[in-house]
């Protein structure tokens, strides 16, 4: 097993846990009833395009890692974990480009005029509640999952591993969903942006 990473400290790492976790999603929140009315010169979309690479290789990532741990290579298994952590900390900066740049886009408005028309509904069918159920459960669980994610990540860098493995059971594959269902959505959603 590896050594620590940084030094135990349960206290100041809970309240540093809580309050990033906090105050990412309060600004997520706050942030997603803005729209920024800024010409950029480049279509603005291409954070979603980002967004969605981003939790592609996040995903990918997690198997990587989880193979890794399988495998008891402990040092590549952190390594790649560490490099999903940055990597979901450049995924938040461009998801709250997207929103303060692009604003919302509704799944099935073909038209682009920011409203739902029966006709357009008819159009889109059930596959609108398909994307509504994968969205829900995509958004609910990004909103609560970060804690997890930091709680896990610290038990692996004190060494605790009884207790990070304990966690990773059920952070795993919650973040894997998460990571998963974030292309999804983007694939599903962008035809409607306008």
């Amino acid at each position: 097993m590896l050594q620590a990473a940084i030094q135990r400290n349960d206290k100041k790492a809970k309240q540093l846990i809580w309050v990033f976790s906090v105050v990412v999603f309060t600004a997520v929140v706050l942030l997603s009833n803005f729209k920024l009315n800024i010409n950029l010169g480049f279509d603005v979309h291409i954070f979603a395009q980002i967004n969605a690479v981003i939790n592609t290789a996040i995903a990918i990532l997690l198997v990587a890692a989880l193979i890794a741990v399988k495998n008891k290579k402990y040092i590549l298994h952190k390594n790649i974990m560490l490099t999903a952590l940055v990597l979901s900390v450049i995924f938040l900066v461009s998801y709250i480009a997207h929103h303060l740049l692009a604003g919302e886009a509704k799944f099935g408005d073909i038209n682009n005029d920011g409203v739902l028309s029966a006709s357009e509904q008819l159009q889109v069918g059930s596959l609108r509640i398909i994307y509504l159920v994968i969205l829900f459960t995509h958004i609910f669980l990004a909103a609560v999952i970060l804690p997890f994610i930091l709680f896990t990540a610290y038990r692996g860098l004190i060494a605790d591993f009884t207790a990070h493995k304990k966690m990773a059971r059920y952070t795993w594959p919650l973040w894997f969903y998460v990571a998963v269902t974030g292309p999804i959505i983007y694939l599903m959603i962008s035809p409607y942006y306008s």
